[in-house]
């Protein structure tokens, strides 16, 4: 029987294997074009909020940089030791077992994703709405229902047709770019023109008041934010050719030059406006919020979307990893990510949503390198292609202890928040998952509600038997 079921999953793994069409320039194009994006735009008022000063605001953001890094070696070894798609949620899966890799799928899926999709719609209204507001913030209704149709309307264009939404992110990409590279020249040409007092050495460490550890632990959770999506490629390492070779030369060329280009981006700010403008004023975001809204929208979700697809261990509703029948959209999953977006926007401030969604995010960087020293000690044999230094592992875990802790302590509402919204995904695990031997009329409640699902959204699961495909349609049509 064990053999039957082993040769059954063979013959599915066989279907659905990735190609390996990843390269060493895609590889870079990846990592470059999931870091790069809304929060470089968005974090650098809270980082300096933060911080107190210029001169420690550009540490924070360098030293986030090579935080980056760090993780980002850790993952490689990871990604090669461990070679399948879905990043964290696989190796700790893998390491810990389903309940940890439940409860980091189930902070995925309902707070990671959703939160930022959230912050950048918040963004994008507030700076929207505030020239009809000039003398005083935008309305809290206003800047929701403004958020909201955003929202939908970029659920419907995913749902819709993937090469729309194809183009309307290869356009605002190019855009995000555009705007980058405008702002470095012009920040460098105002360097060469002498406006540059703010970087002054002597006034560059001038504090408005003395940050105390735990402020800096909240800069760089604005900072982390704006680094979010380092480990991307790490969802799909199954496509990336040679991955001993170039996930670590892809880190390598990838996170340095997205931290070079952070910093004279935020050089660039403080040679153009004072701190106190800065704090004061909204242009920073201005730019982006029209152009990052689109981008940030897709990829968010498609790595939601990916996180439905890769994970056959039963832990999220068949539903979600069904696509749509003609369009081969993936409409329930976006559907879940629309709802929950759209609730979280309700209920926070851009700035709190963005400590919420560090923290979270950093917690799940924290547990999975934590299982590579687990694993290194628990499985000692196994064959590692990539093994890095124990220093750098160790390193991370620190500042990430450190971090952590500091940011609770100054922030116990905003960030525990998070941590008790993932832990109420362990009754859900052991009650959805876990629990075998349930009640048949449970089973047929879901199979009930999988079925109207499918007809209401007209989907199947994707490489769906052409029997099945053409049962749905009859279905349909009958209908």
């Amino acid at each position: 029987m064990e053999e039957e079921k082993k040769d059954g999953n063979t013959s599915r793994s066989d279907r659905v294997t990735l190609k390996k069409e990843i390269g060493l320039l895609s590889a870079c194009a990846i990592i470059i074009g999931n870091i790069i994006g809304s929060g470089i735009f968005i974090s650098p008022k809270g980082v300096l909020e933060h911080a107190g000063s210029v001169g420690l605001s550009l540490i924070v953001w360098v030293c986030g940089g090579g935080i980056c890094t760090l993780g980002s070696m850790c993952y490689a070894e990871l990604g090669v030791t461990i070679p399948k798609s879905g990043g964290d949620y696989s190796y700790v899966t893998e390491i810990f077992g389903g309940l940890v890799g439940f409860l980091l799928l189930w902070s995925a899926v309902l707070i990671m994703y959703p939160t930022t999709l959230a912050v950048i719609a918040l963004t994008f209204s507030n700076y929207v709405l505030q020239p009809a507001f000039p003398n005083c913030l935008p309305p809290f209704i206003a800047t929701r229902l403004l958020a909201t149709i955003c929202i939908l309307f970029l659920t419907w264009v995913n749902c819709s047709s993937v090469r729309w939404a194809t183009r309307i992110q290869d356009v605002f990409t190019i855009g995000k770019l555009l705007a980058l590279v405008l702002i470095i020249v012009v920040g460098l040409v105002q360097i060469c023109r002498g406006f540059y007092d703010a970087l002054r050495p002597s006034t560059a460490f001038e504090f408005r008041e003395e940050p105390s550890v735990g402020q800096i632990a909240l800069a760089f959770l604005q900072a982390s934010f704006a680094y979010s999506g380092w480990n991307f490629l790490n969802y799909v390492t199954e496509e990336v050719v040679e991955p001993r070779k170039n996930l670590p030369r892809a880190i390598f060329i990838s996170i340095p030059l997205v931290t070079l280009v952070y910093t004279m981006t935020n050089i660039a700010y403080f040679s153009s406006m004072t701190p106190q403008e800065l704090l004061a004023s909204n242009a920073v975001a201005v730019v982006s919020s029209c152009e990052e809204i689109p981008i940030s929208s897709f990829q968010t979700h498609f790595t939601h979307t990916a996180l439905c697809f890769y994970f056959p261990e039963g832990h999220l509703p068949y539903l979600l990893a069904m696509i749509h029948l003609k369009n081969c959209t993936p409409i329930p999953a976006l559907l879940v990510c629309c709802i929950a977006t759209i609730f979280i926007l309700c209920i926070g401030e851009t700035h709190n949503l963005i400590n919420y969604v560090s923290f979270i995010n950093y917690l799940s960087y924290g547990v999975t390198i934590a299982g590579l020293l687990y694993l290194r000690k628990k499985r000692p044999n196994l064959v590692r292609p990539i093994k890095v230094n124990l220093l750098i592992p160790i390193s991370y875990l620190i500042f990430w202890a450190v971090l952590l802790g500091f940011s609770l302590y100054s922030e116990p509402v905003v960030c525990g928040l998070g941590m008790v919204i993932m832990l109420t995904g362990v009754p859900v695990y052991f009650v959805g998952v876990h629990w075998k031997n349930k009640p048949k009329w449970i089973y047929q409640v879901v199979e009930k509600v999988t079925y109207i699902g499918q007809k209401v959204c007209y989907v199947v699961f994707p490489q769906q038997d052409s029997s099945e495909t053409e049962l749905l349609t009859a279905s349909k049509a009958t209908d």
